[in-house]
């Protein structure tokens, strides 16, 4: 079975990821032990609200270091994702830089709310369609849940992108870690699909 360390970031999606994991067969431990972290066969990095307060929660539990240096596969889902990344304008915050890249607000314009929230379409790729095991079984017309009102740049690491007002990254993956702007937890059969995608990630 395998042991997947979901790190206790304060948010409140924690107990339904935790569900959805459970759900495909794995065992989750929510944690903020850094060497229970580090032991088990995954890691998931969720996260709701701002980057300030969540970073600041990561160094008060002495998380940080032991994030970077992880060394199987990482996701951060929502908020985590972008924790993932150099720095977020959210609170003029540098964050984990374990992906490259500045986090910025999502800009409102006419028919474009902020926070976007609902279904949206996921565009693989072409340089990575095919090739990510994370989207294998993941399709061109596929949809997810969002829930944010900021967002990562289009990068080389980007492996799928949304459309809300710009283009942004929806899937980044760079080497063993990886990053998801929509709830899989909330995503239906696509969001489990992921999920179980990461699981089978070769450690």
């Amino acid at each position: 079975m395998t042991v997947v360390a979901v790190i206790d970031s304060g948010g409140g999606n924690i107990g339904s990821v935790r569900y959805a994991l459970e759900r495909l067969g794995a065992r989750s431990i929510l944690s903020v032990d850094p060497a229970t972290i580090a032991s088990a066969d995954r890691v998931i990095l969720p996260g709701v609200g701002a980057a300030a307060p969540a970073m600041a929660r990561l160094h008060a539990l002495g998380l940080v270091d032991p994030i970077r240096r992880l060394r199987q596969p990482l996701l951060g889902i929502c908020l985590g994702m972008q924790l993932l990344y150099e720095s977020s304008e959210e609170g003029e915050v540098e964050c984990l830089g374990l992906l490259p890249g500045r986090i910025t607000r999502l800009q409102p314009a006419p028919g474009v709310r902020v926070p976007h929230m609902g279904w949206n379409l996921l565009q693989k790729h072409e340089s990575q369609a095919g090739s990510e095991p994370l989207l294998t079984g993941i399709g061109e017309r596929d949809h997810a849940y969002f829930v944010h009102s900021y967002a990562a740049p289009l990068t080389e690491h980007t492996l799928a992108s949304a459309m809300h007002g710009a283009r942004f990254t929806a899937v980044a993956g760079r080497g063993r870690c990886f990053g998801a702007q929509f709830h899989p937890e909330r995503s239906a059969a696509v969001g489990s699909r992921l999920l179980a995608n990461f699981l089978a990630l070769e450690a």
